[in-house]
């Protein structure tokens, strides 16, 4: 997988992409990340890649020209038009299903806005997917962009060296996590419950599942009528699953 990250701030982007899980897959050669200055694609001496909003308005916005030159740079090395996100408070919200999605693709461009945002043009001729982290503002797209990065590039294979570790994660079936405990099994008058320490393999997988239900019902109980996180019909139906087959184990 190659990633293009179009910025005005490389080495803002660089110090988060250098380590952990990212570090360590760019390292290996799992993934390519190329964090591209977006001043490299100007042509006057100042290097502007901003001017006044026609209209009026405060703020400033993003020129098309250099955005319109490194996507179109980046497209002819790679010899086909990658997908296009920009990072935007006005994109779809990203989700683990979205970072999926992305995890299959062969080449993806990020286009990290700032100041009141880009010029519309660049949204409609170069753009392929607009994504939101949330309904916040920050002040610009590099660290929404280093979120999607780090969501999309541990579900590539071999990136995460225990894979059932992924599997596992909030949201991949549509529950929140069971908690999880570690030694001492007593600190400071606080016990790791008794079930976890049994040895019991079948009570233990059941003890998880009846948390991961309890956590999501009481912490996001959107997440069980399908709301604002979407979930697909495969995270629902898999869901779904779980639920009988908890159920099923109670009535033995």
């Amino acid at each position: 997988m190659v990633i293009d990250v179009i910025t005005i701030f490389p080495a803002m982007v660089e110090a988060a992409l250098a380590e952990g899980v990212i570090g360590r897959a760019r390292e290996r050669g799992l993934v390519e990340i190329r964090v591209r200055d977006l001043r490299e694609y100007t042509d006057d001496r100042h290097r502007s890649v901003d001017d006044v909003p026609y209209g009026g308005g405060p703020g400033m916005v993003m020129k098309p020209e250099p955005l319109f030159r490194a996507v179109e740079a980046i497209t002819a090395e790679g010899g086909r038009p990658p997908a296009v996100v920009l990072m935007t408070p006005q994109g779809r919200r990203f989700t683990h299903a979205e970072a999926g999605r992305l995890s299959r693709l062969d080449h993806l461009v990020m286009i990290c806005g700032r100041y009141e945002g880009v010029d519309e043009r660049v949204a409609e001729a170069l753009v392929t997917d607009e994504i939101s982290i949330g309904d916040y503002v920050l002040s610009g797209g590099e660290l929404p962009a280093l979120v999607v990065i780090d969501a999309t590039v541990r579900l590539v294979p071999g990136v995460v060296g225990d894979a059932a570790s992924v599997a596992a994660d909030s949201f991949v079936d549509g529950w929140l996590d069971y908690p999880h405990y570690t030694r001492p099994a007593v600190f400071r008058g606080m016990a790791v419950p008794e079930v976890l320490v049994s040895g019991h393999h079948g009570e233990i997988e059941r003890w998880r599942r009846a948390e991961r239900e309890r956590r999501t019902r009481a912490r996001r109980p959107d997440l069980l009528s399908g709301g604002d996180d979407g979930l697909d019909t495969a995270s629902r139906a898999s869901r779904a699953g779980a639920a009988k087959e908890k159920r099923d184990h109670e009535g033995d």
